[in-house]
């Protein structure tokens, strides 16, 4: 009897707790979420559904492609057109740095993160340095549009800009953030990829072109073109009709981490004393530019642009702080946890191997896009 309850004892750790330490994203959203509740009481209007039922669509979409095997003709393809592994990452970065200023740099993380996975199993190399650089890029090249990206768009409506002003604000900061990947892209180790390709079939043709329609809509939903309910709708009942087993393979846990980064950040928002830093932080244009960076860091750049709109005027440095702000912690930038969540799914014990990495990456590239973006502002005389 003894013997038996020490060991009871010994396994209930695991069981409770093994989910959090798995997936450290999700335990440090958690209990953020957890003791902003106590500061401020959370409200239904902190969740963004919008962004929430994208992903799930996403999520089924791109699963349901990967199942059909058109992600795995996709990967040979670029397979058989790339000498080496240095070449094959350098195809998936540009891949997302450029579909990210037209689909978001959700979007973009969501297609070509997986595609890499899946690229990195059949060659059998380690690809956490594609996946941190592919994450940089899409976060860098969203900026320069105004649908790149939640704050982008944000902003341009705010401030009522126009195409030109926005574009000529950007342009350098998107320059200047390829030149940087470009850098660190070389430092990347060519490994000779050995692998036996394979012609791949689409499981079912028909099926492949129903979901790639539904992936436009997803998209279009994304864009606004159409409601996004209606989008979910579409999505869900092209699942129960094709394949309903695709609702229990997608990652609900990474929905769950949004909705806790969601309450954390609303709450922390509606604080008297972030609406203070806010207020006493905007005196000028260097201000501004700083406070949008710095406050990006704590509460991700969306909410930091929504909040420190409201008392500033100088939208040129508030757009590119929260752009810039982007980099730097996990969730400087949310799209970032999409990307830790689809590598920590494929590899579970490499979590504090991918935050350590990303973290390195993320801040050199804050470090040095800040400065020399701020420099060039003293340079142009333009703060």
């Amino acid at each position: 009897m003894k013997e038996s309850v020490v060991i009871q004892q010994k396994k209930r750790p695991n069981l409770n707790f093994s989910l959090l330490k798995k997936d450290l994203v999700f335990t440090i959203s958690f209990i953020l979420a957890a003791i902003s509740c106590f500061i401020h009481i959370p409200k239904i209007e902190y969740i963004n559904f919008h962004v929430l039922i994208s992903l799930f669509n996403l999520m089924l979409a791109i699963k349901a492609l990967e199942e059909l095997k058109v992600l795995d003709k996709f990967a040979i393809s670029i397979l058989n057109k790339s000498k080496n592994s240095k070449s094959v990452s350098a195809i998936l970065i540009l891949f997302c740095f450029f579909s990210s200023m037209l689909v978001t740099n959700d979007v973009a993380l969501l297609t070509f993160v997986p595609l890499t996975l899946l690229i990195s199993k059949k060659t059998k190399i380690n690809m956490i340095d594609t996946i941190i650089l592919q994450t940089i890029a899409a976060n860098i090249g969203s900026s320069l549009t105004p649908m790149g990206n939640p704050q982008n768009l944000f902003i341009y409506s705010f401030y009522g800009l126009k195409p030109l002003q926005f574009f000529m604000s950007v342009s350098f900061m998107a320059v200047l953030g390829i030149g940087t990947l470009y850098f660190f892209f070389q430092r990347l180790e060519p490994k000779e990829i050995e692998v036996d390709l394979y012609p791949v079939t689409v499981g079912d043709r028909k099926k492949g072109i129903v979901w790639g329609i539904v992936l436009v809509i997803i998209i279009a939903s994304i864009f606004g073109v159409i409601s996004y309910p209606i989008a979910l709708f579409i999505t869900l009942g092209t699942a129960f009709i094709v394949n309903s087993t695709l609702l229990i393979k997608i990652d609900y846990l990474l929905l769950i981490t949004f909705v806790c980064f969601f309450i954390f950040i609303g709450n922390i928002s509606s604080t008297t004393a972030v609406q203070t830093f806010a207020s006493v932080s905007m005196k000028d244009p260097s201000s501004v530019y700083f406070s949008s960076i710095g406050l990006s860091q704590l509460i991700s750049n969306v909410p930091a642009s929504i909040l420190l709109a409201q008392f500033s005027t100088d939208w040129k440095p508030l757009l590119l702080g929260v752009n810039v702000g982007g980099l730097g912690t996990i969730i400087a930038s949310l799209a970032s946890v999409i990307s830790y969540k689809l590598f920590i799914q494929a590899n579970p014990n490499e979590s504090k191997n991918y935050l350590i990495k990303f973290s390195i990456y993320n801040f050199a590239f804050l470090t040095f896009l800040a400065i020399t973006q701020y420099l060039i502002f003293i340079i142009l005389d333009i703060l």
